[in-house]
């Protein structure tokens, strides 16, 4: 039997009612797998992910169909996103006396991870534009995928690195920044915020409102920065 033929059994107007509780529920059921096994494998985007991703299969209900019905979240993702400046106003003075090393940080985190991202394709075998799709999987999805279109690569599979990057960020950062003893929540945060964005970040936000406030920074930042610098380093990582 021809599974995938088989069409999903949801009226229209059930299925956003539906989106909306499954997002939701898996969300909460990785938070909650995660707060019981107490390891930073057990990230809620992933499981959330792989849920929502199961669910639609089984049912044969198409993505269009599910984001259409989970629209009321993504709309709530922009306020989100806002409320990230509530810690950055307070740390204001904080950041003022940090400028220079912050910006520096920032600066050497985006070359860092376009040339990393590039290189790991390229030295694996991987051909250019796979290669010019991983260039950009520091940076939030959706500038991501601007910035993959812009310099040549593919930005749906951009997409699926940006996630995977940050879900990876999200499960390494607490052991690799203890590793390299880095213990200050204000450069732990920046750290997340440039590696992984706003799914690396949630891993330390939590932590401390100062590892908000730089995570915060560090995730706008590095998409300006990355959106800037891309255009001219990719055709220089092409000639390598």
């Amino acid at each position: 039997m021809n599974w995938s033929t088989i069409p999903h059994t949801l009226s229209p107007g059930v299925i956003p009612l539906f989106a909306i509780v499954l997002t939701l529920g898996a969300y909460l059921f990785g938070i909650d797998v995660q707060r019981r096994l107490r390891s930073p494998l057990a990230n809620p985007v992933l499981i959330a992910i792989v849920i929502i991703g199961s669910t639609l299969r089984l049912l044969h209900l198409s993505y269009q169909d599910y984001f259409s019905g989970a629209q009321f979240i993504h709309f709530l993702l922009g306020p989100a996103t806002v409320a990230l400046a509530i810690p950055m106003v307070r740390a204001l003075e904080h950041m003022r006396r940090s400028l220079w090393p912050m910006l520096a940080a920032l600066f050497a985190g985006s070359i860092v991870g376009m040339v990393s991202g590039y290189s790991f394709v390229r030295m694996l075998g991987g051909s250019q534009p796979v290669a010019l799709s991983m260039l950009p999987k520091s940076l939030t999805t959706p500038i991501a995928l601007a910035v993959s279109q812009n310099i040549g690569g593919v930005p749906s599979l951009c997409a699926v690195l940006a996630i995977l990057g940050g879900v990876l960020v999200a499960v390494g950062i607490d052991r690799t920044l203890d590793w390299v003893n880095i213990h200050d929540p204000a450069a732990r945060g920046l750290a997340a915020g440039t590696a992984g964005s706003g799914i690396g970040a949630s891993r330390v936000i939590p932590q401390h409102t100062l590892s908000a406030a730089f995570a915060g920074v560090a995730i706008g930042a590095n998409g300006i920065i990355t959106a800037v610098l891309a255009p001219l380093v990719a055709p220089l990582l092409k000639h390598w």
